[in-house]
């Protein structure tokens, strides 16, 4: 009996696979022969072919597919047989599931080659053991070694196999639950980390089943990035992963627990096809949100990468050593090193033609030259290019974006604040011995197991005291009960929330503050400070969030369905792995919940935080890059605070010596906020005297038995609120009546949210508060880093000299290194441009870092304000900015235009842009205008031409980068209502080639003048309907943006005649935070209610070439040790103190080299920003010239992979 599942092969050409059943010794005509027929001499070889025209080859080589029936008719296996059936000797024979299953092997069919694999059926798993007696039996050739996929199966093994081959792999211990060996599961779990057989895991870590077929395996996070773990699993429909409060390890099973690594985000997953082929595609992490990215079929979304020389080789090895010639793993691409963390076995790329063609010829060619040497078939690597563009085309002023720096401040926060108080009872001294704080006099806990037994001490102390009326306790339980409620808060310990710090006093503490009433104590004691506050805020979240999503639209536009929406474009980008994305942030947790939320609005992104902090946030402590824990600049601050609370303290109106003395820039904000005052002790007075009505009036409402269980905003309660202002109060004013100015901040920062999140209570006299204390802090806030230029720079250059070496070297390393995740021009389809590449970096940090880096700006020399006339205008714009509030932003972006030779200094171009962040309660009024968002200069004016409509602009060139005079090119008109998209502004325009001429620009709201130097140009009908980037809900991902296109066919409903308000809000708002976007002229974004507006992005200057800033930089950085030193003689002349030791104030220990070797140079075509030597060893501070690199030059090195 034989039967065949299709034709046979014959000369005509058509590909055949055939089924070969029970019995079945080949077709008689084509397919497969038996093993006599096969293995013949070559007798028949030299004969005419044109004999039999119609019959077959006389000997054909039999690949047999030996698995489950799910595989062996899968599409990628499919496609591939077709293709291996074109090699005129070869013929595919595919074995039926029930033969596999259920017939003894010598009934199976013959074979000279087996293609066999483990896999699950949908009932059944595959006969391995029968599959291994089969080749035993007939011998043939064996695609995948088959005794090695027993291995596969087990983790332990696959990981003993990578490491005796030398393959990097995550730091690992495996815990063998087994009753007949109980002594090898040794696991010690604790709240932040397991002890596996003695190896420490710190959470983050993963804990994956020693089975390969278990697919559930666990992420751990830790508390102070909010705890609880992801759950991964094999997908069922759009989930990959779900996220779990659960903190806890399982306590069954075996299980390998690893180091978790950092990847931003992103997996690729590797396929071999013998040793010296290798496909690589990357997807987004299941571990990230959860979410799979499915394309219009249903597919998950991937999209080929290239893999670097050293990742070539790791697959050669993993193909070898696994004996596997087809075979998948994945890589984790993380600190610079590639890892593989899992080895999968037989595995096919999916939906690439280019690969199946390559696959079948590798394969093809193994095949022929193992069974038929006398064809002396040569070994051919598939590696010719598919006829793609790789550069965008660019005409005119085109240019390409490719490199945009953000230094951002975090999102509104909780009032920060602080106790303190000395403790002297045993049980405070044991806890600090138990931490090892007499190592260094110091002690930090943060851990919620720690500040749990903090809180244990001070329920026990209170307990005592409600017993025995013990003096030497009852000094203290006031402070002890503040103690309890600050650690009782929210009902659970978030590191994020809350630090004690213990600090030993050999003699006691003397006399400080008026906090303490008696005088000191004999013998040693601890301080115990107590902070909390400070944490980022729901409100601060939506501002991150939106802040992400509205950032977006400063890249180039997307493709295809994405088209002429706003944003859609990064979303492509990031997909199709052509941006490369690094988000740093300081330590701080309101610092990194800041950069988290900012990451799932860029990337549209799902569910929580936790995972996203996790894998996107790199922790930048670093050389102090986005913390300010130098010390060594608190002393020249200190000279400069001591000056302020001098001139603060004269118990009279500001003198013209007082003007000259406290703002010798002459800053318009300074010299408004200086009239308002007059007599600062009086305004201090007036402000003293509201705290203590407002006490008063929170003291009435906590009588009133109705406001009991009032809740304030962010779970607090009146009895906190009252604490937070009557601290103030004690701590504002001493005894003698002098007050205490650094207390400024604290009081206009409680104003500031009160008014903001409690309005609700109807507090009176709170504006006025607000009104006199922002004031006030208007002064104290930006002079406290530097009263006088050189001041404001030397504290700058402390604070900021390594984000400024880092930002030099993020400019120069335009073309990319091996890390980074880069699209595979030869792979990617549908691609347009899949040479572009983007490099994004965001610095996320507090508001110490931002003041310090516009400092260096404004003061550093960047620009001479005589003869720049931009310049001078954004000087202007800055002096008059008053406040540098929450999420305010300084952007870098960097130009290419390909069209210039790349030795010119016109080759790269820098636009310098700045918002001052979330708006306060009464700016409407009196808020500076700058000259909004990328105005186009008068030489670009003339050479703008007329971009045609969005249709035009998505069937062209859709993936091109915009004309510079054209982005988004913004101006306030007085005739056209405007509109912004997040931190942009999109101008809307009734009819489809309106003019634009006639618009003006003001910097000031008395000020309506226009500028010789800069023309306003509009989008003409380019962006008219375009709609805010929130309307496609707030954490829609780029296939959801897909469906909404395709369901409201590719364009928003544009009605010519329609004002642009009902044309954006005909369409439905997604989610709740989408409502009130915008309805103001002026508004950057409105959130909801309670969440203030961010300003636009405003430009101080889109001109400036890449080698002024690079030399602009390096001046800066090479002054800074010289700048510091100079300016501290100067002061210590002024006060008559010495000068010691601040020379060495900047220099910071660089980490280990790479190679001290390959310090690159620089031929002098190259352009200035190009590096030629490997990205690994570029230190960051670069060479002043183009042929020289300066020896000189502290650099600060920072890894390729930063």
């Amino acid at each position: 009996m034989s039967e065949t599942g299709g034709e046979g092969w014959g000369q005509s050409g058509n590909p055949t696979s055939v089924f070969a059943y029970e019995g079945h010794q080949g077709p008689e005509e084509g397919g497969m022969k038996n093993e006599g027929e096969m293995r013949k001499g070559e007798e028949g070889q030299g004969r005419e072919e044109d004999e039999d025209y119609d019959s077959p080859p006389e000997r054909q080589i039999v690949v047999g597919i030996c698995s489950m029936m799910k595989k062996s008719k899968s599409k990628p296996m499919t496609q591939i047989m077709e293709r291996l059936c074109k090699f005129e000797y070869i013929t595919v024979v595919i074995f039926p599931e029930e033969v596999i299953l259920n017939e003894p092997v010598d009934k199976w069919p013959l074979c000279d080659c087996l293609v066999s694999f483990h896999s699950k059926g949908t009932n059944e798993r595959f006969p391995l053991d029968k599959a291994v007696e089969y080749a035993n039996l007939r011998n043939p050739l064996l695609i995948n070694d088959l005794n090695m996929q027993y291995y596969i199966q087990d983790r332990r093994e696959v990981y003993r196999i990578l490491q005796e081959e030398g393959i990097d792999l995550p730091r690992y211990a495996v815990l063998t639950r087994d009753p007949d060996r109980p002594e090898e599961c040794n696991l010690v779990e604790g709240e932040d980390h397991v002890e596996v057989n003695g190896e420490v895991f710190p959470k983050p870590f993963v804990e994956k089943p020693v089975c390969a077929e278990d697919h559930n395996v666990y992420i751990y996070y830790p508390t102070s990035a909010g705890g609880g773990s992801q759950r991964l699993f094999r997908k069922i429909g759009s989930r990959s992963s779900v996220y779990s409060p659960e903190s806890c390890v399982r306590k069954t099973g075996s299980y390998i627990y690893e180091e978790f690594m950092p990847t931003d985000g992103t997996d690729v997953k590797v396929y071999t096809v013998g040793p010296d082929y290798a496909h690589a595609e990357a997807r987004k992490s299941p571990a990230l949100d959860g979410k799979v990215e499915r394309d219009s079929e249903g597919k998950e979304i991937r999209y080929p990468v290239m893999l670097s020389a050293m990742e070539k080789l790791v697959a050669r090895k993993v193909c070898l050593a696994f004996k596997q010639t087809v075979c998948g793993f994945d890589l984790l691409r993380a600190n610079g090193h590639s890892f593989v963390c899992d080895v999968n076995g037989f595995s096919f790329v999916k939906n690439s033609m280019k690969y199946y063609d390559d696959c079948a010829k590798v394969l093809g060619n193994m095949v022929m030259r193992e069974l038929a040497p006398q064809f002396h078939i040569p070994w051919s690597i598939p590696m010719e290019a598919e006829d793609i563009p790789i550069v965008p085309t660019t005409s005119g002023t085109m240019m390409e974006l490719r490199c945009v720096i953000a230094i951002i401040r975090h999102g509104d926060r909780t009032p920060k604040q602080k106790m303190k108080m000395e403790v002297r009872h045993t049980l405070f001294f044991e806890l600090f011995e138990k931490y090892g704080g007499y190592k260094s006099g110091k002690l930090k806990l943060k851990k919620p197991k720690q500040l749990q037994e903090v809180l244990d001490i001070a329920r026990l102390l209170l307990a005592e005291l409600g017993q025995h009326t013990d003096c030497e306790i009852e000094e203290k339980k006031g402070k002890l009960e503040q103690l309890k409620t600050v650690l009782e808060m929210y009902g659970h310990f978030s590191g994020i929330n809350r630090k004690v710090q213990l600090t030993y006093l050999p003699n006691g503490q003397p006399k400080a503050s008026s906090e303490e009433e008696e005088g000191p104590k004999e013998g040693p004691s601890l301080l115990l400070v107590l902070k909390w506050g400070g944490e980022l805020t729901p409100a601060g979240r939506v501002q991150a969030e939106e802040l992400g999503r509205a950032f977006r639209c400063m890249y180039p536009g997307g493709q295809g369905d994405y088209a002429g929406f706003p944003g859609c474009g990064l979303l492509r980008l990031h997909s199709t792995y052509r941006h490369d994305l690094k988000i740093y942030a300081s330590d701080e947790g309101r610092v990194q919940m800041t950069a988290a939320a900012f990451a799932k609005g860029l990337l549209a992104l799902e569910g929580e935080l936790t995972p996203i902090l996790v894998q996107m946030v790199k922790s930048a402590n670093m050389n102090g890059m986005l913390d300010s824990d130098s010390e060594s600049l608190t002393d020249c601050q200190q000279r400069v605070k001591a000056r302020l609370h001098e001139i603060m303290q004269k118990d009279q109106d500001f003198t013209e010596d007082d003007y000259q003395k406290l703002a010798p820039t002459g800053s318009p904000s300074l010299v408004n906020s200086m009239k308002i005052i007059g007599n600062p002790v009086r305004t201090c007075d007036q402000v003293y005297a509201l705290i203590q009505r407002l006490t008063s009036q929170i003291r009435k409402r906590l009588e009133d038995p109705k406001s009991a269980d009032l809740q304030l905003y962010h779970s607090e309660t009146l009895e906190l609120m009252l604490q937070r202002w009557s601290k103030l109060e004690r701590d504002f004013r001493n005894k003698s009546g002098r007050y205490d100015i650094s207390k400024i901040p604290d009081i206009y920062d409680c104003v500031k949210y009160d008014t903001q999140h409690n309005s609700t209570l109807g507090l009176e006299d709170t504006l006025e508060l607000f009104r006199l204390s922002r004031a006030l802090a208007d002064i104290v806030i930006p002079q406290e880093y530097g009263i006088n230029k050189p001041e404001k720079m030397d504290i700058a250059q402390a604070y900021c000299l390594p984000l400024m070496k880092k930002i030099q070297l993020d400019l120069q390393r335009t073309h990319e290194d091996e890390a980074v995740n880069k699209l595979h021009p030869l792979y990617s389809r549908g691609v347009m441009s899949p040479g572009r590449h983007v490099r994004t970096r965001l610095y996320f940090t507090s508001e110490s870092h931002v003041h310090s880096l516009l400092s260096i700006f404004r003061y550093g020399g960047l620009l001479d304000e005589v003869k720049d006339q931009q310049w001078k205008q954004a000087m202007d714009y800055l002096s008059a900015v008053s406040e540098l509030n929450y999420m305010t932003q300084i952007v870098i972006m960097l130009y290419e235009d390909n069209n210039k030779d790349p030795g010119s200094e016109e080759r790269f171009h820098v636009e310098l842009h700045f918002s001052p962040g979330v708006k306060s309660c009464e700016d409407e009024e009196n808020v500076p205008l700058g000259f909004g968002f990328r105005p186009a200069s008068a030489e670009n004016q003339e050479k703008q031409t007329n971009q045609g409509s969005l249709e035009d602009l998505s069937q062209d060139e859709p993936d091109r980068a915009l004309p510079l005079s054209e982005l988004v090119s913004i101006r306030r008109s007085p005739m056209i209502r405007n509109r912004k998209t997040g931190s942009m502004e999109v101008l809307s325009e009734t009819t489809s080639g309106s003019s634009s001429k006639g618009a003006s620009y003001r910097l000031f709201p008395s000020c309506s003048r226009q500028s010789p130097e800069i023309k306003p140009t509009g989008l003409g009908s380019l962006c008219s309907g375009l709609f805010s980037a929130s309307v496609l809900g707030v954490s829609s991902s780029a296939p959801n943006l897909r469906d909404y296109v395709r369901t409201h066919h590719r364009k928003p409903p544009l009605s010519p005649g329609l004002p642009f308000g009902d044309e954006l809000f005909s369409m439905p708002a997604v989610k709740r935070f989408s409502v009130s976007f915008a309805r103001h002229p002026t508004n950057g974004f409105e959130g909801c209610s309670m969440v203030p507006s961010i300003y636009p992005l405003e430009t101080l200057h889109n001109s400036l070439s890449l080698k002024q800033v690079d030399e602009f930089l390096n001046a800066v950085c090479e002054d800074s040790s010289d700048a510091h030193a100079k300016t501290m003689k100067a002061l210590s002349v002024l006060f008559d103190t010495s000068s010691q030791g601040y020379g060495q104030a900047h220099t910071y220990p660089p980490p280990k080299a790479l190679s001290s070797s390959e310090t690159p140079v620089r031929p002098p075509t190259h352009p200035l920003c190009l590096n030629s030597g490997p990205p690994s060893t570029v230190s960051s501070a670069g060479p002043s010239s183009p042929t020289s690199v300066n020896p000189s030059n502290p650099a600060i090195h920072f890894s390729f992979s930063e």
